[in-house]
């Protein structure tokens, strides 16, 4: 196994990894919903946005990817929390205008995100945040996701944070034991009827430890 930097070719695999991840155990994810597209179309909107100007948090440099045999097999994001959502939406704006969306799809993709608001819940602004954690289902069960967390830690220490937190859908019994494994342990958690209406579960769940 060999852990690397993300790079601009991976943005197909870093797109996946977004969707794979914000789906967890339920069939739709934020972009399915808030783009409304095809599976196929979302996947080009967030290969553009991993690859452009605007660094968000879905940006290949903010990812590490995990490989066996020369092949990419797991990935995750690691970034300091502070404003994430406003860069995540500069990276929509761009990739939106570069592809020639008009004011008002832009506007309804707003509109179709904003179900996520009453029970998000992340890290603080001092906090290191991993995020977009999946494995490829052929290399489940490897500790690539482990290995991944380990080295996102060592980063987010090295930079000088002192706790790190991890979100994930209320339900997804697989990654909470993933990352009970790894030292976190519940910190908060957020839920809404609306939400659970869409998507199928309850809201998020956030838990965080030392690093």
């Amino acid at each position: 196994m060999t852990i690397r930097s993300a790079r601009p070719d991976d943005a197909s695999i870093i797109a996946r990894t977004i969707l794979s991840a914000q789906r967890g155990y339920r069939p739709r994810g934020w972009f399915d919903v808030a783009l409304g597209w095809p599976e196929a179309e979302c996947l080009d909107f967030m290969a553009r946005i991993a690859v452009a100007r605007a660094a968000s948090m879905w940006h290949v440099s903010q990812f590490l990817i995990a490989e066996e045999d020369g092949k990419p097999a797991a990935a995750l994001c690691a970034l300091p929390a502070a404003g994430t959502g406003p860069a995540a939406w500069h990276a929509i704006e761009e990739v939106a205008a570069a592809t020639g969306l008009t004011a008002s799809e832009l506007e309804a993709i707003r509109q179709r995100g904003a179900y996520t608001r009453a029970c998000w819940v992340q890290g603080g602004g001092g906090d290191w945040m991993i995020e977009y954690v999946a494995t490829d289902p052929a290399y489940r069960g490897r500790g690539l996701v482990q290995a991944l967390i380990a080295r996102a830690l060592d980063r987010g220490k090295a930079a000088g944070f002192a706790r790190a937190t991890i979100s994930f859908l209320i339900g997804n019994a697989a990654a909470e034991r993933c990352y009970s494994k790894a030292g976190f342990a519940f910190a908060d958690e957020k839920r809404d009827p609306a939400f659970e209406a869409l998507i199928g579960a309850p809201g998020f769940r956030m838990f965080a430890r030392a690093i």
